[in-house]
Formats: structure tokens, sequence, C-alpha cells
């Protein structure tokens, strides 16, 4: 692995207080359970306590921490930390009105098993909320990003420019905080929601950290999670939010469109 450059933040380090404008957790969904359908064929049955979910996949269950934000109406980003898998998360998106999910499940590999890849891996799976007609836009892949230049205020002391390069990297930078002048170009995966909704999520090389967003530009906030490896070596998942600003598009001549 290369040397970062001198005074690299690690993950630990830049994320500290990056919660500061996350939207609140609700208890909306407490007392209500759900099983979800996905397309690869996985099941999941959840119930929703105060703080916490009970969750079986047919394979294994557990009671375990969820945390559940409304983000979009009737849309809800929840993050499932597990006890029992340090290394795992689960990132489920819900809208319950129309049915649709995107389960987005973060793994942190041994560093011998992601030679020349980012360390924290993520599986992608669309599904559907069993138990009626799905109605909206089943979640998929999307390249609308792409040209953006955008600013995300996460508190006063952490402001990033994000401008997205392509279907598989964006460039970030620091422009106030403990990481200003630094930047980078990560791997990269958008999912469309809905109508101005999207799931952006990135793996960077540097560190072993992967992120989770949900973007709602109806509102202009961004709510999401990190999960990696801090500078101590402990297995950390932190919360994050932030207040979007649209800088500026960039237009591409035909045939000369990113991948």
């Amino acid at each position: 692995m290369n040397e970062n450059p001198k005074d690299w933040k690690t993950y630990d380090e830049f994320a500290y207080g990056i919660a500061t404008n996350r939207l609140p957790a609700t208890e909306a969904l407490s007392g209500s359970s759900y099983k979800i359908g996905f397309d690869d064929g996985r099941l999941l049955d959840l119930a929703f306590g105060r703080g916490e979910a009970r969750w079986s996949d047919g394979k294994e269950s557990a009671t375990d921490k969820a945390e559940v934000i409304e983000v979009a109406p009737n849309t809800y980003f929840i993050e499932i930390v597990f006890a029992g898998r340090p290394r795992e998360a689960e990132t489920l998106i819900l809208n319950v009105a129309t049915r649709r999910a995107l389960s987005i499940y973060s793994i942190v590999r041994d560093a011998s098993d992601a030679v020349g890849e980012p360390q924290v891996a993520q599986i992608f799976r669309p599904g559907v909320i069993e138990g009626g007609a799905a109605g909206g836009p089943a979640p998929a892949e999307s390249r609308d990003l792409i040209g953006l230049r955008a600013h995300f205020t996460y508190s006063p002391n952490h402001v990033y420019e994000h401008t997205y390069l392509s279907a598989e990297r964006y460039a970030w930078q620091c422009l106030v905080g403990v990481q200003r002048g630094h930047g980078d170009v990560d791997l990269t995966t958008t999912y469309k929601f809905d109508e101005n909704q999207y799931v952006f999520t990135f793996r960077e090389f540097k560190i072993a950290v992967a992120s989770t967003f949900f973007y709602n530009f109806d509102d202009m906030r961004s709510t999401g999670k990190f999960l990696g490896i801090t500078g101590d070596g402990r297995i950390q998942n932190s919360p994050a939010g932030a207040f979007i600003r649209k800088a500026s598009i960039t237009y591409y001549l035909p045939g000369q469109e990113p991948v």
C-alpha cells in the first residue's frame, strides 16, 4: 500500500462532529414489521422497536440497534448495526407507500482480501416490501449525477466539495475542516431511488472507509453513514448528514460522455 500524503487524517479524525447537520431519528416505524424480497432472492423480515430492530434473513436472526430517519415523505433511512458482526452493517432505504426498498450492505474486509481495491466493500440489493403491489420506479443504478459539482456542509467545521466524474468515480476536496487542502478520487455507486432522490455511496482507497448517503434534492439534504477502521484499529460506524448546495453542472458533447 502506498504511503498517504503528509498529515493525512484518519477516519475518526475527520468524522468527529460530521453528524451536526444530520436529520433527527424518528420512532415512526416502532411497532411495525415488514417482509422484504430482494431481486437476488434474499428475504428479510424486520420488526421495529424503539431504537432497535428484530431481523431474520432465513439463515440468521437477532435484535440489533437500528436508527430510523425519515429522509423524504414515507421514505426511511435505516441503519442496522450488528452486535455480532462488528465488521458489517446494513443500510436500508424503504418507501412504505410505494413499497420500494434498497439494501446497501457494507463489509470491512481483511486487507489481504482487498489488494488493489478499497478495503470496505458494498453489496447492493434492490427489493420490494411484500404484501401489496409496488408503485413508482424501481431503484436502479444511475448516471444522473455525472457532471454535477456540489458543496456539502456537515457542520461549521466540515464543508466538502464533490465533483461527480463518471458512473464509477467522484472527486472530493475539503473546503473547511481538519482535511482542508486534502482531496482524492474514489470509487462510487449511485442508485436513483425516486424522483430527485438518490443513494450515493463511495469506497476510499487511502483509508479503510466506505459511506452510504441518501440525497433528497427537493429538501437539499444528505443523510448517511461511514463504516471503517479508526486510526487505532477499531471498527467504527459513524452517522453523518449535510445541507447540499449545487455549485455547477458540466455538460458533455455527444460521444465524449464519461464512462
